[in-house]
């Protein structure tokens, strides 16, 4: 099995809470830029979506804080989709430490609105196929 798709992120001074460490809002930026930059490593652009008339939507996502980042901490954050056979998908995050410490676990369910219709594809894996030009990334 290959790895799954992660991006480095170094936590900023400016992100950090009165305790010193990241604050609690920040994971969430942090597992949507890993997203986003996994949509653009498979070949998918944020206009490409909306030109296409869709977009993808939060629907839950739980975080777990497993160890305090400071600010000039490096971390990766990965990014694996999981496919079923509705309109949702999940989303499985992990932000990891330079030493191999994770650091929060972040899980989400997502899913494609048709932008005209305010409703979700009924198949957002195939979506993503025909959209892909790297569907493997995905897991697809």
């Amino acid at each position: 099995m290959s790895e799954p798709f992660s991006v480095p992120v170094t936590v900023r001074g400016y992100e950090t809470d009165t305790q010193g460490h990241l604050n609690q809002s920040v994971y969430l930026n942090y597992a949507e830029h890993a997203r986003w930059s996994l949509l653009r490593a498979a070949g998918i652009s944020q206009a490409g979506l909306v030109a296409g008339g869709i977009g993808p939507v939060a629907l839950e996502t739980t975080i777990r804080f497993r160890r305090e980042l400071l600010a000039g901490d490096e971390v990766s954050v990965s990014c694996v989709f999981e496919w079923g056979e509705g309109k949702t998908f999940r989303i499985r995050q992990v932000v990891t430490m330079a030493d191999g410490t994770v650091a929060a676990e972040v899980e989400a369910v997502g899913g494609l609105m048709d932008l005209t219709e305010r409703r979700l594809v009924p198949d957002p894996r195939q979506r993503f196929k025909e959209l892909a030009t790297e569907p493997g990334l995905f897991g697809l």
